[in-house]
């Protein structure tokens, strides 16, 4: 049972550090399109594309997450119809990826490419090791 008369943390405070923790564009719109604008002029970034991308990519994840987590937590059958509802949500990610390959100028065979590298040079041995999964070398992201 939880004891709710003890308080480890002033929400009041925490709910303060974190505006003072937080970027001006995260708290204030003439920030925000400061920042935007500064983006898309200056430094050629498709912010609403991007943006698109970054959050349908999530949304999509989540949707693809939730029938996982019910199929392994909550008894929800692993069938025909939640395979294809899963392949569907696998389309949606799709989708987005595209959308964020647009907003940077690149492809799906670049960035496919890239990860094949990424992982050949954290798994020198051509195979899986927890030592390497846990315990990447500077610049490993």
């Amino acid at each position: 049972m939880i004891d709710t008369e003890k308080s480890f943390v002033d929400t009041e405070k925490y709910v303060e550090f974190v505006r003072e923790v937080t970027s001006d564009p995260s708290l204030d719109y003439a920030a925000f399109l400061s920042r935007t604008n500064k983006l898309e002029l200056e430094d050629d970034t498709n912010v609403t594309q991007l943006l698109t991308a970054a959050l349908g990519l999530s949304a999509e994840a989540g949707e693809f997450t939730e029938v996982v987590k019910k199929i392994i937590f909550q008894g929800k059958d692993y069938n025909e119809d939640n395979v294809f509802h899963m392949k569907r949500e696998l389309g949606d990610i799709c989708w987005y990826l595209a959308q964020a390959c647009m907003a940077l100028d690149t492809s799906f065979d670049e960035i496919l490419a890239m990860n094949v590298e990424k992982l050949k040079a954290r798994y020198p041995g051509g195979e899986f090791d927890v030592h390497y999964s846990e315990n990447r070398v500077e610049g490993d992201l």
